[in-house]
């Protein structure tokens, strides 16, 4: 293959080096922008796992989730956040670089793909907290830990997948990025984060497990706390991620021609 035919805009090295370029320039203005930097890709699950450790352990009796509790709460929370801030911004995707996005001869889903890749990076910084309070809280770690790895390429196929379907629906229809922010705020109840997926009473327990994020947060938990284990909801978020990723590849195909009309 000739050089030119490497550096072609179609070639998959051409856009993996694109990719790379555009998410890293999204990490270098969110850090440098900020007195803080680094601190953010942690402080806010930090303090809503306090908040919510604090009210369910000092304050109400807890019946649901493990111990230890901040432990339980933390593995959930930072890929919570990883979720929440990719839709977020997904959102957003193609109106916050218009010009870019018409301009470029790089396949515009790298658009979507550069959120999944820099907010996964800020997920992977976050680990040391997880990290610190799994050894500071005497937590057990079980085989089962070889999962994690499993659970963060079914997110990141989910957030692909959801990325190419949010993304040219929110650029068509400008009422949708209001309405995606309250699918979140619901969905962050409606998720087992300060829950897990064995504490939901039945029928909830059925519907609960055509979430895709219950069996992804199942494969987060099952290495400090393997008694959490349910394939059943593991295997409907599998075929669920896979079918989310196919639906937004033809949605974005379908889309991606209007969405440049209307930038």
């Amino acid at each position: 293959m000739s050089h030119a035919a490497v550096g072609a805009p179609g070639t998959p090295r051409r856009y993996l080096h694109s990719l790379w370029l555009l998410s890293a320039r999204d990490l270098k203005v969110r850090y440098a922008t900020s007195s803080l930097g680094y601190l953010w890709s942690i402080l806010d699950p930090l303090v809503m796992s306090a908040i919510y450790w604090f009210v369910f352990t000092q304050i109400f009796h807890r019946s649901v989730g493990e111990d230890p509790y901040i432990v339980f709460l933390i593995v959930a929370l930072l890929p919570w956040v990883w979720f929440n801030t990719s839709v977020s911004d997904f959102t957003r995707a193609f109106k916050k670089d218009s010009r870019l996005v018409r301009s470029t001869a790089i396949p515009r889903s790298i658009w979507v793909n550069r959120i999944v890749l820099s907010k996964g990076i800020e997920f992977l910084f976050s680990m040391p907290v997880l990290v610190l309070f799994a050894v500071f809280s005497g937590a057990h770690v079980s085989w089962m830990l070889l999962w994690f790895p499993v659970a963060i390429l079914m997110q990141t196929v989910l957030l692909v997948g959801l990325g190419l379907l949010v993304a040219p629906l929110c650029a068509l229809y400008a009422d949708l990025e209001r309405t995606t922010a309250l699918i979140l705020r619901a969905l962050f109840y409606a998720s087992p984060v300060i829950y897990s997926f064995r504490d939901l009473p039945a029928p909830f327990d059925i519907i609960g497990a055509f979430n895709p994020l219950a069996g992804i947060f199942t494969l987060y938990r099952v290495g400090f706390f393997p008694d959490l284990w349910e394939p059943m909801p593991v295997l409907i978020s599998a075929v669920m991620c896979v079918g989310i990723l196919a639906l937004g590849m033809w949605t974005f195909g379908r889309l991606e021609r209007p969405v440049l009309k209307e930038l």
